[in-house]
């Protein structure tokens, strides 16, 4: 199979910022973190939240999705860490790849789930928000999967095809070099469902977690493709790969969840956050302060303007006085004036 052009793959899963190294997938999942709590936060803040929420309940969502991935993927994949001269201390080794994202959505939901309820606000709501950050960080996440060169698709020498190294290769096809780069098709399927989230959000105002069900739904079905892609190890169940039977499941129940939500709680829930009056409270106080002091100055000026007049005028007054009463005066005076100084001539002793 000869291809006329394709992804090349990194030479190397890390990157090195002086004498410390960085792996390639971990850079993935952290920038991935940042986006989704900076576009979650973004959107809280614009539906009524206060800013930094979305931030303080990552600090607990973010943990329990990694912990939730990563056991959905040791679960479902045993065989790669229990099995016949494995390794199962390699299970903790999540730098190198593997996180379930139906585990790390569950476990991630349980998180948020608890912060919300330490800020008093709705799981829903607040899924609403980051549903599209989410999905946005699964697009970064993807990333990692072509510098450790795994789950990629079959062979094939279409021009975008994926270049695998000999030592990542299937072992059935160890002289194929070329295979689709599914982590590229799922990467940009993860954009598009982010696309129609925010667009589907704006012109229909979801509420009630039903922007993030329309998340679950879409990208679901971007899966189940790519799934059947795949040519890693997996679990077959009914001659079709697990995620796939995960992926149905997942579709069905988000598509419900949207229907009943949709009949019985209509339109979007407005967010009530604790506090959030108060900061208003304060920005008002603020403001009214500053017009106030504003106020108190124009006022002092005006009378300092007033008393500077009034000051005027009777300094006018008092010299028009003077000059009325003491014209004969200023006669005098110019003739004292004129004498000389007799006294001022006198040698002196």
């Amino acid at each position: 199979m000869e291809t006329l052009a394709f992804i090349p793959s990194p030479s190397a899963g890390e990157i090195h910022l002086g004498p410390i190294p960085l792996r390639g997938y971990a850079l993935c999942i952290i920038v991935g973190v940042f986006v989704a709590v900076w576009l979650g936060g973004r959107r809280w803040v614009a539906r009524g939240g206060r800013p930094g929420t979305v931030a303080d309940i990552a600090v607990w969502a973010v943990p329990f999705g990694l912990v939730g991935g990563r056991l959905y993927h040791v679960v479902t994949d045993y065989q790669l860490y229990f099995g016949e001269g494995r390794n199962p201390v390699d299970a903790l080794r999540i730098w190198d790849g593997g996180l379930g994202i139906w585990g790390a959505i569950a476990l991630g939901a349980l998180g948020a789930w608890i912060g919300c309820r330490r800020r008093g606000i709705p799981l829903p709501a607040y899924a609403d928000a980051v549903a599209p950050g989410i999905v946005l960080a699964q697009a970064l996440g993807r990333w990692g999967n072509w510098f450790n060169q795994e789950l990629f698709g079959r062979p094939t020498d279409l021009p975008w095809a994926l270049e695998i190294d000999p030592a990542h290769r299937p072992v059935d096809t160890p002289d194929m070099a070329t295979y689709h780069p599914t982590f590229l098709y799922e990467s940009l399927w993860c954009v598009g469902v982010a696309l129609v989230v925010i667009w589907a959000d704006r012109r229909f105002k979801l509420g009630h977690g039903r922007a993030f069900a329309l998340y679950v739904a879409a990208y679901t079905v971007g899966r189940f493709w790519t799934e059947y892609l795949r040519v890693d190890d997996a679990h077959h169940v009914l001659g079709m790969r697990l995620n796939n039977w995960t992926a149905i499941a997942v579709f069905l129940a988000a598509v419900a969840c949207i229907a009943v939500s949709a009949k019985k709680r209509p339109g979007r829930e407005e967010i009530v956050e604790p506090g959030a009056d108060e900061d208003a409270g304060t920005d008002e106080d603020a403001g009214a302060d500053e017009d106030a002091g504003s106020g108190e100055d124009a006022k002092t000026g005006e009378e300092a303007v007033g008393l500077g007049k009034a000051v005027e005028d009777d300094t006018a007054d008092e010299a028009d006085e003077a000059r009325t009463a003491g014209s004969p005066a200023g006669e005098t005076a110019g003739t004292a004036g004129s004498s000389p100084d007799r006294t001022a001539d006198r040698p002196k002793a």
